[in-house]
């Protein structure tokens, strides 16, 4: 006999396990449906957590009580902070994560978790009752009677496989694809788009001559991802190397004269690849003028010789993808375990989503993940937890949760998607936000733990743990501000570091706003100074060298939420409202947007337009 179910997860991908996690954890009786229980938490491509801007969304994915980063730190192989030559906002974590060992621990994690059901089962049909889902129905014919439904499908759906001339249907690394819930989602009035993304072959350890790369070593004892996690979880701990290889000439002329036998230039591929993350026929294509392009030679595992060359992605048959590695140095032998492929799938027009990830047109069905035109496993995950989120509070009858673009990376995600669309595969960059210096690394718990607490996915004893660390970076702001220190005292150490010498007292904190000098080279001045952990003095010193350029954006912030904080009536005819273009008009009555914020960032909405609108409704 069957569980009852509340709401229904299609795919055990990085999205449908966040939502899945996310309702059961709130207490609604949830099913995660998956092709295969062998595919859950895969890493299709790189065999990494984080990067630049994804590195943010894993943070702000456990301050909110979502699973990623706790994964992450479990199964880090190695560990790097990127960008640290550069300023705090743009400071990204990634870890090299050992892929089948992140795929057993996600599996572990969802099987004993209270009120989840984890089935090996295809979705085939949404089924709706008075213009809401009412259930779902599998391949063999079995219903699933549900208030929501989540589609996180991944590259999954009427997904086909590509190599050179060769092209099949196949989910990702040989998974069977999803056939027919894109019928079925279009006879509901989901409007369907069409992308691409691929990955790289995987070579094998000993075929290959290290002594020729550029070793790639991991930072010393780097803070983990997740709360959960021990600060000292990761100090001492061996990481295995990466390694640096460039393409060049040789390899280059390989690419240029089989350029043709590509699937991407062939014309067999419909589909819309990523642009941050291209092919490498297609990068020496649109970059032609450049002599070599880096690669990455990183682990999969702790326990496999299987290797993965990043940025080495294509879609050029097997006998190409031989000759051009072997161009490489250090792989002139170099044996391929797997082959490099392309893949196209379907996905949804996320324009037709409101900001919670439900589909306006119809009630109680969420879309997640790269369902919804993005790319990468951290934008899937924190989509899914979202959706997640949401489809349990509706369930529950309460309101849905929104998460302002000033708050989170997550919530400038969402914004993009569904205000602006996407005509290729989304992926989330630190330019992307208005607001980065406000949207850093260590302060995500700041910005979402006392939401995460509010919904139920953060518990008391966390919260209060926040709360005290909160207290702690506050107090030793303000003892800084406080403690001075005389020219006798400073200048020694100021001259010894090779800085400028100062003529009065000066307070630690103005000796820490120098770009020179940071928080642990100050405890030589300091005598009186706390017992904080590394994330604390991290905060305590960004916020204090930053201090100016945060007080900033932030007025930019309340600037902006006099538009954010405008509504739009839902029922409002714009071709009724005077002096407004016809092509807004347009854009404005097939998005709805909640307010004249969200309306001012759809693409075709000019300034002159939100100023007629303003006019119109008498706002000021």
């Amino acid at each position: 006999m069957q569980t009852p179910i509340a709401v229904a997860v299609i795919g055990a991908g990085h999205a449908g396990i966040e939502a899945a996690l996310a309702s059961a954890r709130m207490g609604v009786e949830t099913a995660l449906f998956t092709i295969s229980l062998d595919a859950i938490a895969n890493l299709p491509c790189n065999p990494s957590i984080g990067g630049t801007a994804k590195g943010h969304l894993v943070y702000e994915i456990d301050a909110l009580g979502g699973e990623m980063g706790r994964a992450a730190d479990a199964v880090t192989l190695q560990s790097r902070t990127l960008n640290l030559g550069k300023g705090a906002a743009v400071h990204s974590k990634r870890v090299q994560a050992d892929r089948r060992g992140y795929h057993r621990y996600m599996k572990r994690v969802l099987e004993q978790t209270p009120h989840l059901h984890l089935i090996q089962a295809e979705i085939t049909d949404i089924l709706t009752k008075n213009g809401r889902v009412s259930g779902v129905r599998t391949r063999l014919g079995e219903i699933f009677p549900c208030k929501a439904a989540i589609v996180a499908a991944g590259t999954y759906l009427e997904s086909r496989i590509f190599v050179g001339d060769a092209h099949y249907e196949s989910g990702p690394d040989g998974f069977l694809p999803a056939r027919g819930l894109s019928a079925s989602l279009a006879e509901h009035g989901v409007r369907l788009m069409r992308f691409k993304t691929g990955t790289p072959a995987r070579i094998h350890r000993r075929s290959v001559d290290f002594a020729k790369l550029e070793l790639q070593p991991g930072e010393q004892n780097p803070l983990p991802y997740s709360y959960h996690t021990g600060e000292d979880y990761l100090e001492g701990k061996e990481q295995i190397p990466c390694h640096i290889v460039y393409t060049n000439a040789e390899t280059h002329r390989v690419i240029r004269e089989n350029i043709r036998r590509s699937a991407l230039f062939g014309g067999h591929i419909h589909g819309t690849g990523p642009r941050y993350c291209p092919s490498i026929e297609d990068k020496i294509t649109r970059f032609a003028d450049k002599e070599r392009h880096q690669l990455f030679l990183e682990p999969v595992g702790a326990d496999t010789d299987e290797l993965y060359l990043q940025g080495f992605s294509t879609s050029l048959p097997t006998d190409v993808q031989h000759a051009m590695l072997h161009t490489l140095k250090g792989f002139e032998r170099a044996e391929i375990m797997r082959y490099a492929y392309a893949i196209e799938y379907d996905c949804c027009d996320p324009t037709q989503l409101a900001l919670t990830l439900e589909f306006r047109a119809l009630k109680g069905l969420y879309g997640a993940g790269q369902f919804n035109g993005t790319s990468g496993y951290e934008e899937a995950a924190a989509q899914g937890l979202l959706a997640g989120i949401n489809a349990a509070r509706q369930v529950q009858g309460k309101d849905a949760v929104i998460l302002p673009r000033a708050t989170s990376y997550i919530g400038t995600l969402v914004d993009d998607l569904v205000t602006k669309g996407t005509r290729e595969p989304y992926r989330m960059m630190t330019s992307r936000s208005e607001y980065r210096l406000l949207l850093r690394q260590d302060n995500a718990d700041e910005r979402l733990t006392p939401l995460g607490f509010e919904i139920g996915l953060v518990d008391g004893a966390r919260h209060a743990a926040f709360l005290a660390k909160q207290a702690h970076i506050r107090t030793e702001i303000a003892r800084l501000s406080s403690t001075y220190c005389s020219p006798a005292r400073a200048n020694p150490l100021l001259s010894e570091w090779g800085l400028a010498t100062v003529a009065t007292g000066v307070s630690l904190a103005e000796l820490l706003r120098r770009p020179d000098i940071t928080y642990q080279m100050l405890a030589a001045l300091d005598d009186t100074r706390p017992a904080l952990t590394r994330a604390e003095a991290a905060s305590v010193e960004v916020r204090i060298k930053y201090e100016g350029y945060i007080n900033r954006q932030a007025s930019e912030v309340l600037r902006q939420a006099r538009l954010e904080s405008k509504p739009l009536p839902s029922d409002l005819d714009y071709t009724a409202v005077t002096g407004l273009r016809i092509e807004a008009a347009q854009k404005l009555s097939a998005q709805k947007p909640l307010t004249v914020g969200q309306a001012s960032r759809i693409s075709g909405v000019s300034p002159a337009d939100i100023s007629v609108l303003l006019i119109y409704l008498g706002i000021r």
